[in-house]
């Protein structure tokens, strides 16, 4: 498989995200400027230009009209898909870390840093329909968690909202009141920080990726321990495939101690498990860095990306993957 080079990007990658139909993908990275492509042909369609920092993550509504980013220069933003852009910034008093529309558009979740004096927080916005009414007030804010929450998405028909980070702890909270719901095991839960957290495509269960070189399904509902996938790295990112029994993982050592191996000593493969064996059945060599975020294509084809700014598209016969290599 010869892969399709994507260059858009001066800085690593962070995040990316297809759109619901997967004929677009849109991609985060640490040079401030979010980038939309053809996710068939890797073309670029254009950029969004108007953060000051790092871009974190982002999320797009379900008629892909509408783009929201996170980013370290303390804001989170929407942007005109089609246009570029900006219709609204929300200001924080520390960096945006996770952002993500709420089933009908109506709601996005934004997850903030702790920094200088700012504990991490979860906060609810109201996403107007007409931007004459669009405000940053906060419809819930959520605190108490120590740490860096990495990951807040929403679970079944936005009822409540889950979070993962730092702490190795899954919560689940009331949407409505930011009532604590459910907390994982800390026996059979992860036992270090929590890199990544990727829904199902029906929500009724999610992945999560842990330094402790494991990645584990959980029920959405009742955040039950379905299945655990054990490897022999710090595990960066996962996700669940949408046609398929298959659940991929990529990792890696630490960006800073790169240099100091080569990259089959950095296990910088991406792996695929079956979802219900747990079974190692597949990989994907030929990384040069840790792979730090991963995405599978609505339709199951799959992409791949490079620490460089490069991405790689790789077509298969069954699916399409994304993982993004990061130097940090």
């Amino acid at each position: 498989m010869r892969p399709i080079l994507m260059k858009g990007h001066e800085r690593p990658l962070t995040f990316l995200r297809y759109n619901r139909d997967g004929d677009l993908l849109f991609s985060c990275a640490k040079d401030h400027t979010p980038t939309v492509w053809y996710a068939d042909n890797g073309d670029r369609l254009g950029t969004y230009r108007g953060h000051n920092g790092a871009v974190w993550s982002c999320d797009v509504s379900r008629d892909s009209a509408r783009l929201i980013t996170g980013s370290a220069d303390q804001t989170a933003k929407l942007w005109e898909v089609s246009t570029g852009k900006e219709l609204f910034s929300f200001r924080f008093d520390a960096p945006a870390r996770s952002v993500e529309f709420a089933i009908g558009d109506a709601l996005a979740v934004v997850t903030t840093d702790n920094f200088m004096d700012h504990t991490p927080t979860v906060q609810v916005k109201r996403i107007a329909e007409d931007l004459e009414d669009q405000t940053e007030e906060s419809a819930l804010v959520i605190t108490g968690i120590k740490g860096r929450i990495n990951r807040a998405v929403w679970g079944p028909l936005n009822r409540t909202i889950i979070t993962a980070g730092e702490d190795a702890t899954i919560r689940i909270w009331d949407s409505e009141t930011g009532k604590l719901l459910k907390e994982s095991d800390k026996d059979s839960g992860h036992q270090k920080a929590i890199s990544s957290l990727s829904k199902s495509l029906d929500w009724s269960h999610f992945i999560t990726g842990s330094l402790d070189k494991s990645a584990k399904l959980w029920d959405t509902r009742t955040l039950t321990l379905i299945k655990t996938y054990v490897t022999e790295r710090p595990v960066n990112a996962v996700d669940i495939s949408p046609t398929h029994d298959t659940v991929v993982l990529g990792g890696g050592q630490d960006a800073m101690n790169v240099t100091m191996t080569d990259r089959r000593a950095g296990k910088f493969e991406a792996k695929f498990f079956h979802k219900i064996l747990q079974e190692e059945i597949g990989g994907v060599k030929g990384h040069f860095g840790p792979i730090n975020a991963l995405a599978f294509n609505p339709d199951g084809r799959s992409f791949s990306s490079g620490e460089d700014g490069y991405a790689r598209l790789h077509h298969f016969e069954y699916c399409m993957y994304l993982t993004v290599l990061i130097a940090q």
